[in-house]
């Protein structure tokens, strides 16, 4: 597994990550804990050193997380975030410094280690200056709890006034073939700041890896369910992007999968996605993209089939957005 610097920063990861929140709740089934372990061990064993997880996901997720990484734990960066009342994302925002602190904490002992990697704030809390927030987490890390501090769908004035009191090492925010908002401002920032980027969703909540069409049925409990752009119409338009992916990805001996996250990296040098999994094959098939050297014509290839493809369906609804945005 090639290696890649988030930034200017220092901090090094994995070209390709874990993203660990479905271990435990999202998408499909979570997977029992030593299911989980066994997986992440198996990330380790591959090559991967860049573990995401996050309060919110659920205290049995860092716990998993710390377990299994608890051999390897000089070997490998972990992530996790802070952000919400309680860690319940649905209870509202909560980033005062007292709040981070408590959580930094209680993560410290759930991952069963001396430090954070990467502590991120989760989302934007209106209510407190981001330069508080800054501010509190610089104070964690030079205190040696917290190595470097992140952003999570950030806009460009919070980063640069994030930024001016505490560096950013990375910002994550959803990025992939099927959403590419960030291209639109976020992107040159983190460039001229040298700042990472970490892309949540890279393969579309699944979506990109040609495993849904409009039949697929979720299980109850799967956020997709609740997703216009899941919806069985828009699945049935947007399924021509993923054909187009499939004729880019025989091409090049490779999976839809593969050519999703092999684009994203190629965009900047900079950028390490996060792809969730709880299937060793599926992980398996994921880091295979490391492997991937796309060409220009692959490049514009896949350019053009993105221009000529509308993608249907909302990211969330109106009130999942304002749930997520207030």
């Amino acid at each position: 597994m090639q290696k890649r610097r988030l930034g200017n920063s220092g901090l090094e990861v994995s070209a390709i990550g874990l993203g660990c929140m479905g271990l435990t709740r999202g998408l499909g089934p979570a997977a029992g804990t030593d299911e989980a372990v066994t997986l992440i061990r198996s990330a380790v064993a591959r090559g991967v050193t860049f573990f995401d997880t996050a309060e919110s996901y659920g205290e049995a997720n860092e716990r998993i997380v710390g377990e299994a990484l608890a051999p390897v734990r000089d070997l490998v960066v972990i992530a996790t975030k802070f952000g919400w009342k309680n860690g319940d994302y649905t209870a509202g925002r909560d980033s005062r410094p007292e709040r981070i602190r408590f959580v930094a904490e209680q993560s410290l002992k759930r991952l069963q280690t001396d430090r954070i990697d990467l502590f991120y704030q989760h989302r934007v809390d209106p209510n407190v200056p981001i330069e508080d927030v800054a501010g509190t987490v610089g104070d964690l890390i030079e205190e040696g709890k917290v190595r470097y501090f992140g952003l999570c769908e950030a806009g460009e004035e919070i980063i640069r006034r994030a930024n001016a009191v505490q560096p950013v090492s990375a910002l994550q925010s959803e990025y992939s073939l099927w959403w590419r908002e960030p291209e639109q401002g976020v992107l040159p920032v983190l460039e001229q700041l040298g700042i990472g980027f970490v892309p949540f969703g890279p393969l579309g909540k699944g979506f990109l890896t040609g495993a849904i069409n409009e039949d697929t049925t979720f299980e109850a409990g799967d956020w997709r369910n609740t997703l216009p752009r899941f919806a069985a119409e828009a699945r049935k338009a947007n399924l021509a992007l993923v054909e187009r992916l499939g004729e880019i990805a025989d091409a090049n001996h490779a999976t839809r999968a593969q050519i999703a996250l092999a684009w994203l990296l190629a965009q900047k040098p900079w950028i390490a996605p996060i792809p969730g999994t709880t299937r060793v094959h599926r992980l398996d098939e994921n880091l295979g993209a490391d492997r991937i050297e796309l060409t220009l014509e692959d490049l514009w290839q896949i350019e053009a089939a993105v221009a000529e493809i509308q993608i249907q369906g909302a990211r969330y609804t109106a009130q999942q957005e304002e749930a997520i945005n207030r």
